[in-house]
């Protein structure tokens, strides 16, 4: 068997695999420790795993792949931390706490990964390359969750696919022949989508400004990390099913959700050129999955790309919810069966 363990920046998911069934799972929020969460989840099992496959955003890069975690790359992944403050720590703590109780192999599964294929008119940023030898590119985020679904998909509706991550953190992916050759998260898991406590996309312009007008490092970080988004505009929540609630009745939730859409539907366009159309568009991720009403705004005003939605088949929640040429789905990812996919392969290669 082998345990899935899913460290985001204040929950835990994790889940126990027979082969390719999930024998248990569960989810921890509002984790403040997570080394201490997941001794806890250890000292639950009743059977003891054979392998620990790990969820780590970033891998800077030179990590393109999953890999055994060993003490060089566990100082590798160390010295990465600042590249993602919010989840490395979190996530090495987890591996700490596994090597606390278990002497089993662990494995290393880098969301950056499936970004590996972006081409370099995607990856680069327009400045000096001396920066870009410094790791100053464009990454790509939520890859385990691409991986899923691209793995549960028939090649033929990944030849010109956009897949959209949507929850607290949102992401998108242009895809073709299977490969990721554009996403909206660039450097840090804060760029793109508007999400709900980080802004998207900003003018750099902006931060030089907030910089020498009285932020400083720290506070410009807890500022696009935790105080931005969603919680910014309607200044209540950063919670899409709260916001949807109150949207008729409070014209700052009205207008959380309007831009959320706005920006989604921008990035679907741009993808398009990209893709020279789209023949796939995959609504996933916990506001994907949950909330037509956010699907159909998404998708208004593009039937010139062929998204047209089914109405009753979108409120149901169907499989396909389109009636155009282009198919659009809703579709559950499971990024803990795709870590124990990828610790699986990476176990059997050393084998």
């Amino acid at each position: 068997m082998i345990l899935a363990l899913n460290s985001g920046s204040s929950s835990l998911k994790y889940a126990m695999f027979d082969g390719d069934d999930a024998v248990v799972r569960g989810t921890l929020d509002a984790v403040t420790d997570h080394r201490a969460a997941v001794l806890g989840v250890i000292d639950q099992l009743t059977t003891r795993p054979a392998a620990v496959g790990h969820r780590l955003v970033h891998g800077g890069p030179d990590h393109m792949a999953p890999a055994r975690l060993d003490a060089a790359l566990l100082a590798e992944l160390t010295r990465l931390a600042p590249l993602s403050p919010l989840h490395l720590p979190a996530e090495l703590a987890a591996i700490e706490a596994v090597s606390l109780r278990l002497d089993v192999p662990q494995v290393a599964c880098f969301d950056t990964a499936f970004h590996r294929t972006l081409p370099p008119v995607a990856r680069r940023y327009a400045l000096p390359s001396a920066l870009l030898s410094a790791g100053v590119q464009r990454y790509g985020f939520h890859g385990l969750s691409y991986a899923s679904i691209t793995a549960a998909l028939p090649p033929a509706r990944l030849r010109r696919a956009v897949i959209a991550h949507l929850g607290s953190g949102a992401s998108m992916a242009a895809i073709r022949d299977g490969q990721s050759v554009d996403t909206t998260m660039g450097f840090s898991p804060a760029g793109g989508l508007v999400m709900a406590t980080r802004p998207g996309d900003l003018d750099p312009g902006l931060l030089v400004y907030l910089l020498t007008h009285g932020h400083d490092a720290a506070r410009l970080d807890q500022l696009i990390n935790h105080e931005a988004g969603l919680l910014a505009l309607s200044e209540t929540t950063g919670d899409m099913r709260q916001l949807l609630e109150q949207r008729a009745g409070d014209p700052r939730a009205a207008l959380a959700v309007d831009v959320f859409c706005y920006h989604a539907r921008k990035a679907i366009g741009a993808f398009a050129a990209v893709l020279g159309g789209i023949e796939t568009l995959v609504f996933t991720g916990g506001i994907g999955e949950h909330a037509p009403a956010v699907r159909a705004e998404i998708c208004r005003g593009l039937d010139h790309l062929g998204i047209m939605l089914d109405d009753a088949g979108n409120a149901a929640g169907a499989p396909v919810i389109s009636t155009g040429r282009c198919e659009v789905r809703v579709m559950h990812t499971d990024e803990e069966r795709e870590i124990v996919r990828a610790t699986r392969r990476v176990l059997d290669a050393q084998a």
